[in-house]
């Protein structure tokens, strides 16, 4: 029986991840905050894998202190991943976030393109993938770094939750006149990865995690209506007008801004090619069917 070692079981990921593996009859053992400050060699077993979940997650609010991502993010890292190399654990998994490359895409994120993070989530992450890439990897152990995107699914309360509620409530989406392309990441289809990564012999390496398929904030809304049994409501209203709106909300300090508009309404594509290559496997889970699911967890 293979072991596994997680951390940050305890999370959104984590809990959906134990569930998984479990039913493949993994020997799961779930790593605790204390425990990762003085970890040593001698929790992993020949053979074993660690999988890094835990992390100081994005603040959207921007009340966090920067040296906490950095402690969190990039030191604790750190010290898993010179452990790891001393051990006789196999393989390591790391997960990154694509917001380690790039805040905003212009076209489709792959792993060539330069790193260019502008937060301190997103250069913890890119310190924490630079220092793995750096250390000499003794023969027969590997490393991956997989940078997921947008992740949903049952038991998530992220963004996607606030735009049901407000889809829910019968409120009309005003931006559908905005044609933009987001790619999204089932929960399970992370899950579906992160096996194959234990179970196949692949190259050690940075992979981008995503769904097959991007779709609009548009798209999204009628999903998550049609998912509560509702008729989405998609406002074409003129781009022009929205955006002289949302400059006066530059001036008068109102929910609408620039800068939110933007957020609302760019793309970000981002490739999961690579790695499909590498796990040589369809993803199970289909982008509008992992989100009707995500949608439909919300009602309960």
């Amino acid at each position: 029986m293979n072991k596994i070692l997680i951390s940050g079981s305890s999370g959104f990921v984590g809990k959906n991840l134990c569930s998984y593996l479990s039913n493949y009859n993994f020997d799961i053992i779930s790593i605790s905050r204390d425990e990762l400050q003085q970890i040593n060699c001698s929790i992993f077993d020949k053979g074993s894998t660690f999988i890094h979940l835990a992390g100081k997650a994005h603040d959207l609010k921007k009340t966090s202190n920067p040296e906490e991502y950095y402690e969190v993010n990039f030191e604790i890292t750190k010290k898993l991943y010179d452990t790891f190399l001393r051990s006789d654990a196999k393989k390591f998994i790391f997960i990154s976030s694509v917001k380690a490359v790039a805040d905003s895409v212009d076209g489709i994120l792959t792993e060539d393109i330069i790193p260019n993070p502008l937060t301190h989530y997103g250069k913890s992450k890119l310190m924490a993938e630079d220092y793995i890439q750096s250390q000499p990897l003794p023969e027969g152990k590997s490393y991956f770094i997989l940078r997921p995107c947008m992740i949903h699914g049952p038991g998530n309360k992220g963004n996607l939750n606030l735009l049901y509620q407000i889809v829910r409530k019968g409120l009309p989406y005003p931006l559908a006149a905005f044609e933009n392309k987001r790619s999204f990441l089932s929960v399970e289809n992370l899950c579906f990865v992160i096996k194959g990564l234990i179970d196949k012999e692949i190259d050690s390496g940075v992979y981008q995690v995503a769904d097959d398929e991007a779709l609009s904030t548009s798209e999204v809304v009628s999903i998550l209506a049609e998912s509560s049994g509702n008729k989405p409501k998609l406002w074409h209203i003129s781009k022009r007008l929205i955006k002289q709106l949302a400059s006066v909300g530059n001036v008068l300090h109102l929910p609408l801004n620039t800068e939110k508009l933007k957020k609302l309404t760019e793309s970000y594509i981002v490739s999961n090619h690579k790695l499909k290559i590498a796990i040589g496997e369809e993803w199970p889970m289909k982008t509008k069917d992992g989100l009707t699911l995500t949608a439909k967890s919300f009602l309960g």
